[in-house]
């Protein structure tokens, strides 16, 4: 271990673990999915502020575990490409990590039941079953981001399930405008991964970490990238015309310029200097769905 991990203490480490660059991915599914039910006329902040709080807990909950079955399964190691990893690095113990997974995972699900009891059963199985497929991410038999399904997981989840699981819980219903809503949301998060995977393809090829980019290979991450930045800038075009959506609902569209620098970034940039395109894809979901958001709301 060298000097610089030997000062990075243990609250420090567990920030580290949490991944908090990645949060925005469980901040924005709850911002959009509220806002289109203020634009509905019904509102109640309690329950965004609660399935707020779940969405963060189960998002570090899933990186938890992802750290620690990366690192069992020797996907992670100190010399990777990405930022540090506590378990690889020795900043925390695989007992530690199990006991915070736990932790974790059951103070989403107790601040759960609050969801439950004010809007029905329906909410417990959206609950149970998201807290089954973080640990279901790297854990288990049939790990998804171990056999290609990491992609489609994150745009299920943090898309559709995250958007339209709000709403559900302001107005008791799904209808096909929210689930329109949930595609660019779950179209950039999944950009974050899919930047992710590309720069790691070698070492997860090398630890048999089947992802899609190692399945179909690098240019068909790029068109992946390329496809769902076009799908996200497509739905406020669709929800002006055909949902009668003011022209504030093209706002999102001012975030055109750093979609242009990100492509440019993942065709001409490789290795560590991806990290950068990583988290300019986060910073990119955010601020998109902060200004699809505020486009629902005017």
């Amino acid at each position: 271990m060298n000097q610089e991990i030997k000062n990075i203490s243990k609250f420090q480490s567990w920030i580290l673990a949490s991944r908090p660059r990645t949060l925005p991915a469980a901040v924005v599914p709850v911002m959009v999915g509220s806002a289109l039910a203020v634009y509905q006329g019904i509102f109640f902040p309690a329950y965004s502020i609660v399935a707020l709080l779940c969405s963060v807990l189960i998002q570090i909950g899933t990186n938890f575990t992802n750290d620690l079955h990366d690192h069992l399964k020797g996907s992670d190691t100190i010399e990777r490409k990405g930022p540090l990893r506590v378990l690889a690095s020795g900043l925390i113990s695989v007992k530690e990590m199990e006991l915070g997974i736990f932790i974790v995972f059951l103070i989403a699900f107790l601040l759960g039941l609050y969801l439950v009891y004010s809007v029905g059963i329906i909410i417990l199985w959206v609950g149970v079953f998201s807290i089954i497929a973080g640990l279901a991410y790297t854990a288990g038999p049939f790990p998804l981001a171990y056999n290609g399904l990491g992609d489609l997981f994150v745009f299920i989840f943090f898309g559709i399930v995250g958007t339209v699981g709000t709403f559900y819980l302001h107005t008791q219903q799904v209808d096909f405008l929210s689930i329109v809503i949930s595609l660019p949301v779950g179209a950039l998060i999944t950009n974050i991964l899919i930047v992710n995977n590309y720069r790691d393809i070698e070492e997860d090829k090398n630890a048999g970490k089947k992802t899609l980019a190692v399945l179909l290979g690098r240019e068909f991450s790029r068109f992946e990238y390329v496809f769902f930045i076009l799908v996200s800038f497509f739905v406020p075009f669709l929800l002006h015309f055909k949902y009668d959506f003011s022209f504030w609902i093209f706002l999102p569209y001012l975030t055109l310029p750093l979609a242009i620098a990100l492509v440019k970034m993942i065709y001409l940039l490789t290795g560590p200097q991806l990290n950068k395109t990583l988290e300019l894809s986060a910073k990119f979901s955010a601020l998109y769905g902060l200004l699809l958001s505020i486009g629902l709301l005017l």
